[in-house]
């Protein structure tokens, strides 16, 4: 009889099926477990428990008889009931403590991982040829870009260019409400859906299980037909007018013309070559400018890869990085996404946007959460923790290199050279969220001081001594010296703690 076949939740797609040298046996029955003890170590969101549990269920109905599906408290309990004591084959793992649990079962075989571009041994190659320093995801990208051709005119990259940047940082067009983009693709709920709901309310009120966030009718593919559907209707329709804006916010389009694909990845249901081939297949046709290609082939082959290499390659110390030694935790009305609580309509938009999807596009998470949090010297590990939780794309080897690394600037820049943080100009600049906020983007003390403009001189004067030598950051830091009204502006910051900016 053929080796069961463990799938974890995050491996759904056929890829992970696939048999050959190292897949499965063909024929191989597949084990999958719902491990309760997973939500109640983390209080999720719920949309997110709800679109995992969905995408499992969806995937075992799909196998049929094939497939061996329990229910059970953890993972090894799931697999006594499923298998016993028997062998078992399971793709390589996401996270480092699932690759533990599956490595210290003595009959577990552990096959190479699937669901991205480049083997851990040639990144590791790569990353060690440098020494480990200077591990640019510019220079890795291009890599990828030339290892598999992508957006390629013979050896040189198309349009000229390795990065269209320039050209994708467009201000949101002003006075418009939206980018009047087509709408993405949204599933529609089935019964499958209406037990996960039924199962998360049960495990509420009777099991001691908390969530947090909205469930809503869900918003993202749970089954590989979806996300396909969800990937053509992106390339055919919304993909040509992503580029310019993707830096850009607008509070009542918080989709505008982004993939929405990163749960679909994340889960496995799409391949990332797969992916980025339709997209230069479109650019190849004259249906998309270079520009919003190649935008997207970097999120995919560029950033999506370069975090997963990471987060193997720096390994679990990484977790613990904190070089700016911020170990103020996270408030109650940011643990419990209570956007009604916030008065700065930026944050309060994009906060009211995850409690009641668990999404928002990268640069909310990256310039208005992560910012603030940076700002306010809140816990890195504790931010982490956050965004793995209340993101229905997020999982630790997501987060962790975009958390530590980028957004906290916890690893002193080891991943990249400057902290990613801004007063309100920026924000102002990239977005239609000032307009009607109480606060004023220009001011840094007094009732109208924007949180965001005082909390940046505050971070760079807390942090002077580590950022005035990065040649990156050298003239921002010297900018304190003009601020007659610093001594106010740190008053008034200290006074604010941590009550709702």
């Amino acid at each position: 009889m053929a080796t069961p076949h463990w799938l974890f939740g995050d491996q759904l797609g056929p890829a992970f099926l696939a048999p050959g040298d190292d897949g499965p046996d063909r024929d191989a029955p597949v084990v999958m477990i719902e491990a309760r003890s997973v939500f109640r170590r983390r209080r999720f969101h719920r949309a997110k428990a709800h679109l995992v549990l969905s995408a499992m269920r969806h995937r075992a109905a799909e196998l049929g008889d094939r497939v061996r599906y329990v229910q059970a408290e953890t993972y090894r309990e799931g697999l006594r009931k499923a298998v016993g004591d028997g062998p078992l084959t399971v793709r390589h793992p996401t996270t480092r403590a699932a690759l533990a649990l599956v490595r210290s079962l003595p009959e577990v075989t552990v096959l190479p991982p699937r669901g991205f571009l480049v083997p851990h041994e040639a990144f590791r190659a790569w990353a060690d040829g440098r020494g480990g320093q200077r591990l640019l995801q510019e220079d890795f990208y291009r890599r990828v870009r030339r290892e598999y051709g992508l957006l390629m005119d013979g050896d040189a990259p198309a349009g000229g260019r390795w990065n269209h940047d320039h050209d994708n940082r467009e201000p949101p067009p002003r006075g418009a409400a939206g980018l009047d983009a087509p709408a993405p693709y949204r599933p529609r709920e089935d019964d499958i859906d209406a037990q996960v709901r039924e199962d998360l309310d049960r495990w509420e009120q009777r099991e001691g299980i908390r969530f947090v966030g909205r469930d809503g009718p869900r918003l993202f593919p749970a089954t590989r037909r979806e996300a396909l559907a969800a990937l053509r209707r992106f390339v055919e329709h919304r993909l040509a007018g992503f580029g310019p804006h993707e830096d850009a916010v607008l509070a009542a389009d918080p989709v505008m013309s982004h993939s929405l694909l990163s749960s679909s990845l994340n889960l496995g249901l799409l391949d990332p070559l797969e992916c980025v081939e339709r997209a230069e297949e479109a650019w190849r046709a004259g249906r998309v400018p270079v520009n919003s290609a190649e935008g997207f082939v970097r999120q995919i082959a560029g950033w999506r890869e370069y975090v997963w290499q990471l987060y193997w390659y720096f390994g679990e110390e990484y977790r613990h990085r904190n070089a700016l030694r911020h170990h103020a935790p996270l408030p109650e009305w940011f643990l419990e996404l209570d956007a009604d609580a916030v008065g700065a309509r930026c944050l309060a938009t994009v906060l009211a946007q995850v409690r009641d999807t668990g999404w928002t596009h990268h640069i909310p998470r990256l310039m208005l959460l992560g910012s603030h949090a940076l700002q306010r010297g809140w816990d890195p590990a504790a931010v982490t923790d956050w965004f793995h939780r209340c993101f229905v794309d997020g999982y630790d080897w997501v987060m962790l290199p975009n958390v530590v690394g980028m957004s906290q600037y916890a690893d002193g820049g080891r991943m990249t050279t400057k902290p990613y943080t801004s007063g309100g100009a920026y924000v102002h600049r990239m977005s239609d969220l000032c307009g009607p906020c109480r606060y004023r983007p220009t001011e840094r003390v007094g009732d109208q001081a924007c949180p965001f403009t005082a909390g940046y001189w505050a971070f760079l004067h807390r942090h002077r001594a580590r950022l005035e030598g990065n040649p990156r950051m050298t003239r921002a830091v010297r900018g304190l010296d003009r601020l007659s009204d610093l001594p106010e502006l740190l008053h008034q910051e200290k006074a604010r703690g941590d009550t709702p900016p």
